[in-house]
């Protein structure tokens, strides 16, 4: 494919718009989150995981957080965005958030930048998915969906970021790569962020829990699992 060639819907991307979250999503009072940890192109896990949370799952009271990193490495990643797209219309409190994909997707498509480095992150296998007759082609739908995504979600209690912050910085002051990106700098610190930090991007074995921070991506393009943290119970779900 020749990387110059992109074609997708019409309207301007801005591309210093920083995007950041808080409070509840939709309209009534929250009782409990289901947040879900990175995906990358895998519909199926995707698939099985919300028809597993179902039972649990109050639509007109519980928010839906997804972490970031919808795209890239599995098989279905426009199928994934679909999926979500199709969830953000159906259910009242669905918040989505940026994960460093999304963010080197955009790089791309909007910037002209990065294309290698995107490449070299799995996103052949995303703009297979999005390719007709050698053309990447990106519906507008879909990238009005990137570009609405979330670098955080704040509630009273938890912080829902891809990443991690960096201790010391206030939220609304943290540095968008950071949110994205960091990895040892945030799991390894001692730092007392004053709410609980639910986070993906760093792929693990099995959920990290910390008496400050869960990490909930558990390799499910690796041939791990993909898992839902429930809050505040602190249940977890996995396929």
């Amino acid at each position: 494919m020749d990387k110059g060639k992109v074609t997708r819907g019409r309207g301007l991307v801005n591309k210093g718009k920083v995007i950041r979250g808080r409070g509840v999503a939709g309209k009534g009072k929250v009782e409990r989150f289901f947040a879900i940890g990175d995906i990358h192109g895998n519909l199926s896990h995707l698939e099985q995981l919300i028809e597993k949370i179902k039972p649990a799952l109050n639509c007109e009271k519980d928010t839906l957080v997804f972490l970031g990193d919808y795209i890239d490495r599995g098989p279905a990643s426009k199928g994934v965005v679909d999926y979500i797209i199709r969830l953000r219309k159906d259910l009242p409190h669905v918040v989505c958030l940026k994960g460093n994909h999304e963010e080197m997707l955009l790089d791309w498509v909007t910037n002209g930048e990065n294309y290698d480095l995107y490449l070299y992150n799995g996103g052949a296998a995303t703009i297979k998915t999005y390719s007709q007759e050698g053309e990447f082609k990106l519906p507008q739908e879909h990238l009005d969906f990137f570009t609405s995504l979330l670098l955080y979600y704040e509630t009273e209690k938890y912080i829902f970021v891809h990443a991690g912050i960096r201790g010391g910085i206030p939220l609304e002051e943290q540095d968008p790569h950071d949110l994205i990106w960091i990895r040892d700098e945030f799991i390894l610190s001692p730092h007392d962020y004053g709410k609980t930090v639910v986070f993906g991007h760093t792929p693990l074995q099995r959920v990290f829990v910390a008496p400050n921070k869960i990490g909930i991506d558990t390799g499910a393009v690796y041939g791990g699992t993909l898992t839902c943290l429930e809050l505040p119970a602190q249940r977890f779900y996995s396929v």
